[in-house]
Formats: structure tokens, sequence, C-alpha cells
């Protein structure tokens, strides 16, 4: 009986010595380590699920952070922790490649979430995502800027173009315009692909040169209510000396009026006219 006894409490003492030991090594563990917001568990500290006195758990920085400084061991001790002396500073995209016919707004900075906008020189226009933005592995997408096209040129009647090749026209490109001998050119004779991708002018026009259109380039025309004559009185004084006359002829009235036919000039009409006078006033004193 008393051997029952003996047996019975040793085995209760070997219990309660058991549960002391349990509680003691529970309390001796540290909670499991939490990062922070730029601050993570590696990997094979997130595995693990005990963390007693001593143990060393490393920490390192979150995607889209680099470290900066320190070496992120923490250590548990006395239940506790110790503070880590890792520094890690979001990561930096850098200027992104240049691009052609490319240029970037950076106003938003290039670090990790940082957005970015790719614009295109003028005459050109972005294929693709215009905007980039900073993540852990660098910008992302990759836009293009080609270069602005136009349509086919339109064709002139009685005309021809200078544009003959199969691909469109490009941004600043020329298509000259020339008509067919015996028509006239009327308006601009090119036109330029211009940067919204339409010409900048209407294509002109060759129209057929008429007889109208002849008889005008050769003779104009003149208004037909114009007609201008020309009247000359000239006042004569002869003064005798001997045989010889003097004459003196003073022109005292000039008129111009409209007619359709050429006009005469008035200067070459009192001329003409004064000559004759003069010459009929000589020969009547010579004979």
């Amino acid at each position: 009986m008393e051997a029952s006894l003996d047996t019975c409490g040793q085995r209760t003492v070997q219990s309660l010595l058991l549960l002391y030991l349990l509680v003691v090594k529970a309390a001796a563990d540290c909670p499991k380590p939490q990062g922070r917001e730029n601050i993570v568990l590696t990997n094979k500290a997130l595995l693990m699920n005990d963390f007693p006195e001593g143990v060393e758990v490393t920490l390192e920085c979150a995607n889209g952070y680099d470290r900066e400084s320190g070496s992120g061991t923490i250590t548990c001790i006395d239940e506790k922790w110790t503070e880590p002396d890792l520094t890690c500073k979001k990561k930096d995209c850098g200027p992104p490649q240049p691009q052609p016919n490319m240029s970037f707004n950076i106003s938003a900075g290039t670090l990790f979430g940082a957005v970015i906008k790719a614009i295109c020189d003028k005459g050109y226009k972005i294929t693709g995502p215009a905007y980039k933005q900073c993540y852990p592995t660098g910008w992302s997408g990759r836009p293009k800027c080609n270069i602005v096209t136009c349509a086919k040129p339109p064709e002139v009647t009685n005309g021809r173009i200078s544009w003959d090749a199969q691909d469109l026209p490009k941004y600043g490109e020329i298509i000259q315009y020339t008509c067919d001998e015996g028509y006239t050119l009327i308006g601009e004779d090119s036109i330029v692909c211009s940067a919204t991708g339409k010409y900048d002018s209407q294509p002109p026009e060759c129209k057929g040169v008429t007889a109208e259109d002849r008889s005008t380039t050769a003779s104009p025309a003149q208004d037909s209510s114009v007609t201008p004559t020309a009247s000359t009185t000239a006042a004569v004084s002869p003064s005798v000396r001997g045989r010889t006359n003097i004459l003196t002829a003073v022109d005292t009235t000039a008129s111009v009026t409209s007619s359709t036919s050429s006009p005469v000039p008035v200067a070459s009409a009192k001329r003409r006219h004064l000559f004759k006078y003069k010459f009929q006033i000589w020969a009547k004193n010579f004979f």
C-alpha cells in the first residue's frame, strides 16, 4: 500500500515538474517579430514557429525599398526583441532611358511609386501607354513615338502630283502640283503634311484657258464708259521781221473723256494739232 502511494506521488511530482518546465520555457520565448512600413521578415524567419531566448531573426527591406544601412538582425532577450538597426529607403528608378522623339515630365520624381508622362515631339504621336510607373524592377511600359502620316494626297483633274510613293506622306513632306499643257493652276502649287495629320491647305485646280481668257490676256479690257479725247485751241500772234514769220502758239484748252478705243496721249495730240496749225500759217505767209 505504501509502495503504491510512493509510486503515485513520484508520478505527480514528475508531472508538476514537467508542467513547470513547460511554463518556464513558454514564458522565456519571444513573440513572433513584426515588420514595419518598409521592413519585413525574411522568408526563413516567416517559416519559424518558436522564438526562444537568444534566437536571432533577420529582417530585410520591403519590396520597392533598398538597404541604406544596418544588418537587419534582431535577437530575443528577456522575452523581447532588440531594436533593428536596418534603414531602408525608397528605390530610385532614375531618369527613364531616352527614346527617339520623346521627352518625359518627371515633376512627380523618380522614386518608387512615382508616375511620369511620356511626351512626343511635334509631328509625332504616342503608341502604347503614355504613363510609366516606378516599380521595384524599374519603369513600367514601353511607349514609342511614331511620325504622323497624312492620307494619300488628292489627285487633280488635268494635272499631276509629285507624290508617287507607296507609303503615305509623313509630317513635313511636301506634295507638288503641276497642270497639263493648256491649263492654268488656280491656288497653291503645293500642300504640306502637318503635325495634325492633315494637309495645310486644299489642293489647287487646273482650269483650261478659253478664247475669252486669251483675248483678255492679249488686250486687257477697258471700261467702255471711258473715251479719251483731246482738243486744243491755239492762240497765234504773228510778228513779221522782214520775211520771217515768228509764230507763238499757246495751248488754251485740253479735255479728256472716255472711249472704248485705246487712249491717245494728250500731249501727243496737242503737239500734232499745233504743228498742223503752225504749218498752215507759215504756208499762207510764204506764198
